[in-house]
C-alpha cells in the first residue's frame, strides 16, 4: 500500500499499533525515531521512503483495516498490557491474526461494548469530543430514585469541577431496594457515570455500556468477540 505524505502521529495510527492520540504520547516521550532519528514532531510528513520507529519496532501500515465488537467482562483492564499484570482485553483478542487496540476505555468493574481495531483514524474520531459520539449504559444502583433527582441527572451535575451535559436517563426497572437506569451521555470523563449517579446521592452496584453510536452490544457473550461488517460501521458512526 503506498502512503505517501501523510503526518507521522497519523503514520504511526494506520499501522494499527495505537491510536493517534496514544501516538502522540510516543512521540512527546521520545519513543520514536524517523531514519534512525529521535523526533519529536508531530507533523513531520512521512512517507513509504522513510524508516519509522516506535519504541525500536519498525511500523508498517495496515493494510486491512479491522473493527470487532466485543463483549468486555468485569476485571478486565481496557488496555493490551498492565505493569501490574491484571487480566487485560488482549487476552481476549489474540486469536486475531493482527493488532487491535480498544477505542476509548470501560473501568476494570464495568462491563459491556468496547470496539477493538487497528483504525487509528475511527479511533480518533470516536473520542474526538467534536462528534458527541454517544454511549448508553445499564446502571443499577442502590434505592429508588424520584422523578425529581432524575431530573437534576438528566439537566447535568457538578461531578468534581466538572458539569456534564444534559443527557437521556429513564427507568427501566425499580423495586424497593434498587433502580436500573438507561442512561445515555456523549463525555468521556473517568468514570463519569458512576460519578454522576453520586452527585444525586446514588451508588453504581453494576455498570454495563449497551451500545456506542447506535451499534447495540446486542447478544454478544462476556468475553467473545464479533467481527463488524459495513452496516455496523455505519450504525457506529451514525452520530458522527
Amino acid at each position: 500500500m503506498v502512503i505517501e505524505n501523510f503526518r507521522l502521529n497519523k503514520y504511526i495510527a494506520s499501522s494499527g499499533l495505537c491510536s493517534r492520540r496514544k501516538a502522540d504520547d510516543f512521540i512527546k516521550n521520545g519513543n520514536v525515531k524517523v531514519n534512525g532519528v529521535v523526533t519529536k514532531d508531530f507533523s513531520l510528513q512521512i512517507s513509504t521512503l522513510d524508516k519509522v520507529e516506535v519504541n525500536g519496532k519498525p511500523i508498517i501500515p495496515e493494510v486491512e483495516k479491522l473493527y470487532y465488537a466485543l463483549n468486555k467482562p468485569v476485571g478486565f483492564i481496557t488496555s493490551m498490557d498492565d505493569q501490574f499484570d491484571r487480566p487485560t482485553v488482549a487476552e481476549l483478542v489474540k486469536n486475531i491474526p493482527a493488532r487491535l487496540f480498544p477505542v476509548g476505555r470501560l473501568d476494570n468493574d464495568t462491563s459491556g461494548l468496547i470496539i477493538m481495531t487497528n483504525d487509528g483514524e475511527l479511533s480518533q474520531q470516536l473520542a474526538h469530543p467534536k462528534h458527541k459520539t454517544n454511549k448508553t449504559y445499564l446502571a443499577v444502583i442502590n434505592g429508588v430514585i424520584s422523578d425529581k433527582k432524575l431530573r437534576t441527572l438528566k439537566n447535568g451535575v457538578d461531578i468534581g469541577g466538572f458539569v456534564t451535559s444534559p443527557c437521556e436517563a429513564e427507568i427501566t426497572k425499580q423495586t424497593k431496594t434498587y433502580s436500573i437506569i438507561k442512561i445515555t451521555i456523549h463525555e468521556g470523563k473517568n468514570r463519569q457515570v458512576r460519578k454522576m449517579f453520586t452527585a444525586i446521592g446514588f451508588k453504581v452496584l453494576e455498570l454495563k455500556r449497551i451500545s456506542i453510536g447506535n451499534l447495540p452490544l446486542g447478544r454478544l457473550k462476556e468475553g467473545h468477540l464479533r467481527k463488524l461488517d459495513k452496516t455496523d460501521l455505519e450504525l457506529l458512526k451514525g452520530n458522527m
